[in-house]
């Protein structure tokens, strides 16, 4: 079971602060890129659909990783 200090930190809002936006934004723009190069490169397609969806979910996870670790 998650303790009181795990969701304070899973629900709790992270104002960014120093570098933070600029890797935020440094993994989305590289994550575009991918995204894009998968467009062009596979058929449409349930699996390209997921491939795309993933990648959202990956910048996501990385953005939370930097909000709620330093």
């Amino acid at each position: 079971m998650a303790e009181l200090p795990d969701l304070d930190k899973r629900f709790t809002y992270h104002k960014p602060k120093n570098d933070q936006p600029a890797r935020y934004e440094s993994l989305r723009h590289n994550a575009r890129s991918l995204a894009a190069y998968i467009c062009k490169s596979c058929p449409e397609s349930r699996e390209r659909s997921l491939a795309l969806t993933k990648l959202e979910e990956c910048v996501m996870w990385a953005n939370a990783s930097i909000a709620r670790n330093e």
